[in-house]
């Protein structure tokens, strides 16, 4: 059955979209908060191709249009799991609207949690993080694209400065009020 996003029915499947510029911590919120809710992890990472992380390993930002076919592959893959009834926290960048209206497309409730941070701050933990293929060179880049999401009304804004336990907590909060706000205008109609 196709369940439209954010449809008004309670049996649509949950999925939480931890989002923000390189290095606010996406990975490390979504999988706590997979764990802690009994959701399965996906990071959005791991939907690039080799020449999109060839490119950005190499200092060059990617361009709207390399990201379409990164978006495309994430959205196929959620419509598979949303079909299966499978409850998702994803880790996505979702720097423009444009890469976040098509998750809402997928046939799930889905609640955007935007992970905001200062440049300083962001910039202390890209340095001090290793192994990943984002240089910190483009967090410039990552901030001149994002278009802040704070109108959109399935989108809560969490300090990045917040302990990781009092990050949860306060996602957790969220996503519970969300659930109860859901209902209570579900049954008024």
């Amino acid at each position: 059955m196709n369940i439209p996003a954010n449809s008004d029915d309670d049996s649509a499947p949950s999925l939480v979209i931890v989002m923000g510029v390189s290095g606010a911590g996406k990975s490390t919120v979504s999988q706590a908060l997979a764990e802690r809710c009994g959701y399965v992890y996906l990071d959005a990472d791991d939907f690039h191709s080799a020449e999109a992380r060839a490119h950005m390993a190499a200092g060059k930002p990617l361009t709207d249009a390399m990201r379409v076919p990164w978006v495309e592959a994430i959205c196929q893959h959620l419509r598979k799991l949303a079909a299966d009834g499978t409850d998702v926290v994803l880790a996505f960048s979702g720097l423009r609207k444009a890469h976040r209206e098509p998750l809402r497309q997928c046939g799930y409730k889905t609640r955007f949690l935007f992970l905001d941070g200062d440049r300083e701050t962001i910039t202390a933990r890209l340095q001090a993080r290793t192994g990943h293929f984002m240089p910190s060179s483009l967090l410039d880049s990552q901030f001149a694209s994002l278009e802040r999401p704070c109108a959109e009304p399935d989108v809560r804004a969490l300090d990045i400065t917040a302990p990781l336990e009092q990050l949860l907590d306060q996602a957790v909060r969220i996503l519970q009020s969300d659930d109860v706000d859901h209902r209570a205008q579900s049954s008024s109609h």
